[in-house]
């Protein structure tokens, strides 16, 4: 769980050093913008702003019961991000993994990606898709659309 946030605390971390090295030379409206660069690109880069990840055995249990799709994925991953912006609200019905947390969920992205952890992963009816299209996997969910 920690692995997710590092990259977010790097990034708060080093706004914080540049706003403060902004102030110090005089340019407190700078800084402040640069401040809030790097806290919105922490918050993009976070856990947040995806929907609360499930294990891969709820996932799966979830997925039978409704048919939706279970999207793998990991904290910092652009195209998970990518995935998830392109999705909008309707990326809450999807069913989501974080490798970075679920061992077993990281198990079955590289048995689906030849040994690789390669996200986003998205299986549908038992088959994975890796790193689709964010159109395709919204057809998936809404497939009378």
């Amino acid at each position: 769980m920690m692995r997710a946030w590092i990259l977010p605390t790097l990034l708060l971390l080093c706004g914080s050093a540049v706003a403060t090295a902004q102030v110090l030379k005089g340019y407190s409206v700078a800084a402040a913008a640069l401040l809030l660069v790097f806290v919105l690109l922490a918050g993009v880069y976070s856990p947040l702003i995806f929907p609360r990840s499930v294990g891969v055995l709820e996932a799966q249990r979830r997925s039978a019961v409704d048919g939706r799709p279970v999207v793998f994925w990991r904290p910092g991953c652009t195209y998970c991000l990518r995935l998830r912006i392109r999705l909008g609200r309707s990326a809450r019905q999807l069913h989501w993994v974080d490798i970075w947390r679920d061992p077993a969920g990281a198990a079955a992205v590289r048995a689906a990606n030849d040994g690789d952890e390669t996200v986003p992963t998205v299986v549908v009816a038992g088959r994975p898709h890796t790193n689709p299209d964010p159109a395709w996997v919204r057809e998936q969910l809404f497939p009378s659309e």
